[in-house]
């Protein structure tokens, strides 16, 4: 319960000190931190995988990944005040890339060119419907 409370004073905390810049910079990259948070969830699945069932560890890693899933639904719900539901689901794409990311630095998993390829093909993808969006 504790890591949720500081969780959502820390997002608010970042909000705060963002209110001063352009109002639609700082909702993409208050979007793009929730996002991260949302990705770094995979890492304890993937631990909460690997335990035995109904284990210590294995509840320990998977009440993690519900706190997590539980503070970015309610952040979720916040960004999208501001950003459009279309733009801000493109925007979800990129935690793929997070993925590969974290796949590589905790669980030493092979960052193919294929994947990179894809990566930067998503990237592109997002950077299209976000300037195709704030050109209406």
């Amino acid at each position: 319960m504790f890591l949720v409370i500081e969780y959502i004073e820390m997002f608010c905390g970042m909000v705060k000190k963002m209110e001063k810049q352009k109002p639609k910079l700082k909702y993409y990259v208050l979007l793009h931190i929730l996002l991260v948070f949302y990705s770094a969830g995979a890492i304890f699945s993937k631990l909460a995988a690997g335990q035995p069932v109904f284990s210590l560890k294995f509840f320990l890693f998977y009440g993690i990944v519900l706190a997590n899933l539980g503070c970015y639904a309610l952040l979720w719900q916040q960004v999208l005040k501001k950003i459009p539901l279309t733009v801000a689901f493109a925007n979800k794409a990129v935690t793929i890339v997070w993925g590969l990311l974290w796949g590589l630095l905790f669980f030493e998993e092979m960052i193919t060119p294929g994947k990179v390829i894809g990566s930067l093909l998503i990237i592109a993808g997002v950077l299209i419907v976000v300037t195709d969006h704030d050109g209406d």
